[in-house]
């Protein structure tokens, strides 16, 4: 067999293991991984496999790298068009190859327009022209102004639509209330569709101190444990109503999973995510005025960041993904450190990989646990079967980390548009070398190769392209 490259590595995440492995990627396709070779010795003496073509180009890699599957992050805020001040296409899409990431789904919010029908979908694709350095895909938006009409959306392409159970910070996209919400599962589950939700109990919120000043347990407390559950819960009635396909966006509260481990139990179509935001940070160190560490829901006690850990290895938990969602700097307020008028998000698109390998490896996990979280489960769950893992048939999409590697985190050396992140000054380990996009290295300096995806059983889209308080 024939293939434009080779690459052969002395360590590899393939399923469950890391082995060595060569692999043969033709048209940007992975058609072999031959691991019967010894490639332990050095290339320049290790026998061709049998698969090797004359004319390919061998790539070997040392062995103080691992070859990964390129990650898929399911939940990205690229803001364009309308408030590329705050991120771009550009920027996010950069952002991402440096962190490994290879494929994204853009949220709906917080651009203008947000994406709630086909012509604001149009605008967005129109944005990404020339722009992408990976493959992009799109959310749509559920909000009581479409009800009744998501089908449009979703033959355009989509993967599913987003809605908010409280206020989601921009009154362009008001959340749906828990009748809107079981006419929207109704209605989604009518065509095979799926809704992602942001889980807050805007009742219960509402009932609370609103937070002021810099103190982070005023707005801790703004935003009770109590408020994820009742709205999870909330979601699991709908889903067992209606049997719409259901996934709970980004998890914060370790007491709702008994609830989900329950769902799942049930068999009631229901995926759930976290962020390494939960997964790494914890409230008890979080100083006054420090509010590059508001995000919604909040990040939590170190206790209860250790029960999101414990969901995540028995698998109650699907996958983790960035929830990237950056704005300009003064929007933080770090003139008066005031949690209750600075706008919450965290930007970590390009350090998500490091930042859950550091934690994982530090709890006994491996790669291959990693690469599970972050490329296999979200592909799965975005129905992108042609990616997430080294596998024949599948995109050469592809990650060479350095896993003993370790950097300091400098906000000045971020991709991402502006230099804000909760991560500034802490040592990571895991370092991205150099990511493939369907067999072809990412170069910076090369126009950007990335394209938009769009869900795979999808009728081709309409259009041809070539090429204060944050969503989160």
């Amino acid at each position: 067999m024939t293939g434009e490259l080779v690459i052969r590595a002395r360590r590899a995440v393939i399923g469950s293991r890391v082995m060595p492995a060569t692999l043969t990627i033709s048209d940007g396709v992975i058609v072999v991984v031959d691991t019967d070779t010894d490639i332990t010795t050095d290339p320049d003496t290790s026998p061709p496999t049998s698969h090797t073509s004359p004319a390919a180009r061998v790539v070997d890699l040392g062995s103080d790298v691992v070859l990964l599957p390129g990650l898929v992050d399911t939940h990205v805020h690229v803001n364009e068009p309308g408030r590329t001040d705050w991120e771009g296409f550009t920027s996010a899409t950069r952002a991402a190859a440096c962190g490994g990431v290879t494929t994204l789904i853009d949220m709906p919010l917080n651009s203008s327009p947000v994406t709630t029908s086909p012509a604001a979908l149009d605008a967005k694709l129109d944005s990404t022209t020339g722009k992408l350095h990976v493959d992009t895909g799109f959310w749509g938006g559920a909000v009581p102004e479409n009800l009744g009409r998501l089908r449009e959306l979703w033959d355009r392409g989509v993967f599913g639509f987003k809605c908010f159970l409280l206020h989601s910070g921009i009154d362009e996209f008001p959340p749906l209330d828990p009748v809107q919400m079981l006419a929207a599962m109704e209605e989604i589950a009518g065509f095979g569709g799926l809704l992602i939700v942001h889980a807050e109990d805007a009742g219960t919120i509402d009932a609370q101190t609103p937070p002021d000043g810099p103190g982070y347990a005023g707005f801790l407390g703004s935003r009770p444990v109590s408020a994820e559950v009742l709205a999870v819960q909330q979601v699991i009635d709908g889903v067992r109503r209606t049997g719409c396909r259901a996934h709970i966006l980004h998890l914060s509260a370790a007491d709702a999973l008994p609830l989900i481990r329950e769902a799942k139990a049930e068999g009631l179509p229901l995926t759930v995510e976290t962020c390494p935001h939960y997964l790494s940070l914890f409230s008890e160190e979080i100083q006054p005025g420090a509010t590059h560490y508001k995000c919604c829901p909040p990040i939590r006690e170190a206790g209860n960041r250790e029960l999101l850990w414990e969901g995540l290895r028995d698998g109650t938990i699907d996958l983790v993904v960035s929830d990237h969602s950056p704005c300009v700097p003064e929007l933080k307020r770090f003139d008066t450190g005031d949690f209750g008028q600075a706008w919450g998000g965290i930007a970590s698109v390009q350090l998500g990989l490091p930042i859950m390998w550091s934690e994982a490896r530090r709890r006994g996990m491996g790669l291959p646990e990693v690469a599970r979280w972050m490329a296999s489960g979200p592909a799965a769950f975005a129905g992108l079967h042609d990616r997430g893992s080294i596998r024949p048939g599948a995109r050469a999409d592809l990650v060479v980390l350095a896993p003993d590697e370790a950097f300091v985190v400098l906000p000045e050396r971020l991709q991402h548009k502006n230099p804000v992140t909760a991560y500034a000054e802490r040592a990571l380990a895991g370092v991205v070398r150099e990511v493939y996009l369907a067999g072809h290295p990412v170069d910076m300096d090369q126009p950007a190769a990335g394209h938009p995806v769009f869900r795979p059983t999808a009728p081709s889209p309409g259009k041809t392209i070539s090429g204060t308080e944050s969503p989160a």
